[in-house]
């Protein structure tokens, strides 16, 4: 009994524990897949789990323009795959012909076992034309440009790369012989990441690009208005001229929820139910905003202007604001609360939050009677008047 539990308790722990598969494309060949060739695809399928396989079998399903050499060739047995280990096989699929440039795809199957059920997963590849014997390079001519610089939650924008052949001569000799150092982009690919999403297609290009000169690629993006503050990096992608001048780049996106800050510099306060308040207005994002103005809300308050208008505002730049209140109950003084709302531009994309809600203190103050001091200057002015006349009179006198 203590040897058949301890046999069923490992049988158990098996059990729970099984494998894991994960397939994907280890690579391809050539890059780009050919109009009207074969092309090599290496398929990975990897155990991650602690138990394993008993009688793993994989397959291909290819859509057009794709299809295999031979549908014998689709399913793979490839029988017991072991903890922490992976198999790779190599299928070839045809480019069909009338095949356009872009990309194709096709699904890879799994099966644990006999019998048992699949497990699909679909993955792409680039389709473009043959490669060239040019042997000039692309390469990005200075930093990216993106409109804005810095994104906020929920901005849309662009990226725009300037690509330059970095050829300086028309041609190029390598053992002996002469080469064109022409430069071509068959495909430039901008590719998104969580939270961030490339909106525009993938550029083909039938053109190319002399020794020295260069073309402006330009992408739209969208920032989930979910996303975190941080840096997140999009992969862009170049087919060029031939397999060994393609280029891949990772360009940095930084998001930055930071915007105005307003901070009252004088005391909230209307004295007898009127007053001016002062602000300071702070850009603290990392890049210049525009269009912006700043807007005051209290209950039986009128303000003017009733939006100030401050315009652009570099990084860290200090405006200060005056904004004259006045209520129409000035013997109410119970305190209102202020709201201070902000309206800006980040780029194209227009902003609007309420930067804070402050309290807005209601004072009397007496106020020293006009007419008596008026009374009391000018009995000052008639007893220097008559004080003058005694004088003149007895010198006179």
């Amino acid at each position: 009994m203590i040897i058949l539990s301890c046999l069923l308790s490992t049988g158990v722990a098996c059990a729970l524990q099984g494998s894991a598969l994960s397939v994907s494309v280890l690579k391809y060949e050539p890059v780009p897949a050919e109009i009207g060739k074969y092309v090599d695809i290496w398929i990975k399928i990897e155990n991650t789990g602690s138990g394993k396989s008993e009688d793993l079998s994989i397959k291909i399903v290819p859509e057009y323009p794709l299809s295999l050499d031979s549908e014998s060739n689709a399913v793979k047995n490839i029988g017991i795959l072991g903890p922490k280990s992976a198999a790779i096989h190599k299928y070839r699929l045809y480019v069909d012909e009338n095949a356009k440039q872009g990309v194709a795809s096709f699904d890879v199957q799994y099966q644990k076992e006999k019998d048992g059920a699949w497990v699909e997963e679909t993955f792409e590849i680039i389709v473009g034309s043959v490669a060239f014997n040019s042997k000039g390079n692309v390469q990005i001519e200075g930093d990216p440009v993106k409109e804005p610089e810095v994104f906020m939650p929920g901005d849309t924008g662009t990226i725009s790369f300037n690509l330059k052949n970095s050829a300086t001569a028309y041609s190029v000799n390598i053992n002996g012989e002469d080469f064109d150092t022409n430069a071509r982009i068959q495909s430039a690919t901008l590719k998104g990441t969580d939270g961030i999403e490339v909106v525009s297609d993938t550029y083909y290009g039938n053109g190319i690009l002399g020794p020295g000169e260069s073309m402006i690629l330009t992408y739209n993006i969208k920032v989930d208005k979910n996303i975190s503050d941080g840096i997140y990096y999009l992969d862009f992608s170049i087919i060029g001229s031939s397999h060994s001048y393609n280029n891949n780049w990772r360009i940095p996106i930084k998001v930055d929820s930071s915007s105005v800050r307003i901070v009252p510099s004088k005391p909230l306060k209307l004295e007898n139910g009127k007053g001016t308040l002062e602000f300071d207005v702070a850009n603290i994002h990392p890049n210049k905003l525009s269009s912006v103005s700043v807007k005051l809300e209290a209950d039986d308050v009128d303000f003017s202007p009733t939006e100030y208008f401050v315009g652009s505002m570099e990084p860290d730049e200090l405006f200060t604001i005056q904004v004259y209140g006045e209520t129409s109950s000035p013997s109410d003084n119970y305190p209102r609360q202020l709201k201070i709302s902000a309206n800006y531009r980040n780029g194209l994309n227009e902003h609007e939050e309420v930067i804070d809600v402050k309290e807005l203190r209601m004072e009397t103050v007496k106020e020293s009677s006009t007419i008596g001091s008026f009374v009391f200057m000018f009995l000052i002015a008639a007893l220097i008047g008559a004080g003058y006349f005694l004088y003149k009179r007895r010198k006179q006198n």
